[in-house]
């Protein structure tokens, strides 16, 4: 695994990145271009933490990278220019829509591979049992939510709490360290959400045979009987 993309890089990689989006957000090349080293961050990320057992081309990866930038930026844009006439805090959010919407496409774009073929299922004692595609969407699902969730308290609570700290008089003086603050305080959400996030569900993840396609379910049945009535996977992170 290369260092920047370990989900242990995520406090002092995801605390710049989360920083910078909330304070240059004002106008469309800052909201393009933090939005842009986001996705190329996540991308990594999300190649790094995926189920390695199912390969990935190049190919795959570009269009991945592309189309998770292009939501993301598209939102973003999007929401900034419409947000133009909304109150100051609601467009102090928008780089939180971007991220929440880039991650329901980049994850699985990213892993795209696993939802197409499948990723192997075991007994309860690592005995391989075939690929599911079911369990890939299942654990993918698991891991957007994840993000999301690991991004959304700093994200939301974080431009409330700088709007009112910027009303104080000491804070209009200081206007060059609202970036340092911000990244600042981003970490600080960051260095508890990391490990809450990726504890929201299991690595290991299970899910009953029941709801395996039809072909895999079978082949279990036929094989075990009903002695197996659940499968694991590594649902990644």
């Amino acid at each position: 695994m290369n260092l920047i993309g370990r989900m242990s890089f995520q406090v002092p990689g995801g605390m710049a990145i989360t920083g910078c989006m909330l304070q240059f957000y004002r106008t469309v090349p800052a909201v393009v271009f933090w939005q842009w080293v986001n996705q190329s961050f996540n991308a990594l990320v999300n190649y790094t933490n995926r189920n390695a057992a199912s390969p990935i081309t190049p190919g795959q990866i570009g269009v991945a990278y592309v189309t998770a930038t292009g939501t993301a930026l598209a939102t973003a844009v999007g929401l900034n220019l419409y947000t133009k006439k909304a109150p100051p805090l609601i467009a102090r959010w928008v780089p939180f829509a971007a991220v929440a919407a880039a991650n329901c496409v980049n994850i699985p774009m990213m892993r795209q591979q696993e939802i197409l073929n499948g990723i192997a299922v075991t007994d309860e004692n690592e005995n391989k049992l075939g690929h599911s595609r079911k369990a890939a969407i299942k654990g993918i699902s698991q891991v957007v939510v994840s993000r999301i969730a690991m991004a959304a308290p700093g994200m939301i609570l974080l431009p409330i709490l700088m709007q009112r700290l910027e009303a104080f008089p000491f804070m209009q003086k200081i206007r060059f360290l609202h970036a340092p603050l911000q990244v600042t305080l981003a970490g600080g959400f960051l260095l508890f959400m990391v490990p809450v996030a990726c504890s929201l569900f299991p690595q290991r993840c299970s899910m009953a045979v029941s709801s395996l396609e039809p072909e895999l379910r079978e082949s279990i049945r036929n094989q075990y009987g009903d002695k197996v009535q659940y499968v694991y996977f590594n649902k990644g992170l």
